[in-house]
């Protein structure tokens, strides 16, 4: 039986237990790395989701390593922003193993940087890996939908262990911070579930205006900007609308300005500036009533207010607020049937392709939806 986007959203969960436990294997080949180095700030190349689940890592990477972490796409890097320092640690990064921007970033970490290519990948037997010097797996297992769910949180949650367990080595942060940090990531599977039971409930109770969306904004700031990255990302590739990610205030210096009652406006709470996210989530309801709130702030509830109810640190709210977008865009995408692209879309991608032709028999490709 073919799996589905949901089946990988559901197995996030035990994902993330067993990726907690074994974190010190997991993480050992990047940590010695980073180490040998010796490296200080890190620089990832990456496209697309494997972007969006660096970014939702990157603050949390900052802060226990103490460093500089850039974000950058394949292609900015090569052709405009590549400038780093000899001791700045370059990791690109690619789930599929066949995105051909990141390969050619490699390429010219390796050629024109003079670099070690090394790459982040969910499969050792892609395409990505003869053109790196060091391949690691960073933990996600098998995912057969390319429509990625797992491998977002798998990706984003490696990262962060991967700071954790170098900044320990580095004796950057101490013993008792170490625990603290691992007790707080204990709870993210069971946060990760209540997510999932509350979204679920959200689709029911609002099964008519989700699935008649038309523009969507999703609005965040920190750690959850990744979040709403994501949750853009997945609007448009599945419900096939426009899904746009907003800095919460920058939503309200012009974007808003278009907003109307059929626009769908989504903001994220995670602990930070929370008192700013509710009111302009308040204000945003005077134009359309499909105004929604994610939060986990203890006892805010209301109209339009998504909490499911758990306390973790707003560093790593990522790992648990990522299946809300995940699911919606599933399950609206599969009740209104709109899986099929245009005509057409064949043809540009063979002008255009963004993936190398063994993509399309990648394990990525087994259970994509028709």
């Amino acid at each position: 039986m073919a799996k589905t986007m949901f089946d990988y959203i559901n197995s996030s969960t035990e994902l993330i237990e067993e990726n907690l436990k074994k974190r010190i294997a997991l993480t050992e080949t990047m940590v010695n790395e980073y180490i040998k180095g010796p490296y200080h700030n890190i620089t990832i190349v990456a496209s697309g989701s494997s972007n969006n689940a660096a970014q939702c890592a990157r603050l949390y990477m900052e802060k226990v390593l103490k460093c500089k972490v850039t974000v950058i796409s394949p292609f900015e890097f090569i052709h405009a922003e590549h400038s780093v320092a000899s001791d700045e640690m370059v990791i690109a990064v690619s789930q599929s193993g066949y995105s051909v921007n990141t390969m050619e970033a490699l390429k010219f970490i390796n050629d024109k940087l003079n670099r070690k290519a090394i790459v982040l990948t969910g499969d050792l037997n892609s395409d990505i890996v003869s053109v790196a010097d060091l391949a690691v797996d960073f933990g996600v297992g098998e995912e057969t939908v390319g429509y990625v769910t797992k491998g977002v949180i798998a990706l984003s949650l490696y990262l962060m262990l991967f700071a954790l367990e170098a900044a320990k080595m580095c004796k950057i942060i101490g013993r008792n911070e170490y625990d603290t940090w691992v007790r707080e990531f204990e709870k993210v599977s069971g946060a990760h579930e209540k997510m999932i039971v509350a979204t679920k409930k959200f689709y029911a109770d609002n099964i008519k205006a989700l699935t008649s969306l038309q523009t969507v904004y999703i609005c965040s700031v920190g750690a959850n900007m990744g979040t709403a990255m994501e949750g853009a990302l997945k609007v448009g590739e599945t419900i096939q609308v426009p899904g746009i990610a907003y800095e919460l205030e920058e939503y309200i210096h012009g974007p808003n300005l278009q907003l109307t009652p059929n626009y769908t406006v989504f903001f994220i709470d995670g602990g930070l500036a929370s008192d700013r996210t509710q009111e302009i989530f308040e204000a945003t309801g005077v134009i359309t009533d499909k105004n929604y709130m994610l939060t986990n702030k203890k006892g805010l509830e209301g109209k339009n207010i998504i909490n499911p109810d758990f306390e973790i640190n707003e560093l790593i709210t990522p790992l648990a607020f990522l299946p809300f977008f995940q699911i919606l865009s599933y399950q609206i995408t599969e009740d209104t049937h709109k899986w099929k692209k245009h005509p057409l879309m064949d043809e540009m991608k063979r002008l255009a392709g963004a993936k190398t032709l063994n993509y399309e028999s990648s394990p990525l490709r087994k259970d994509m939806p028709q």
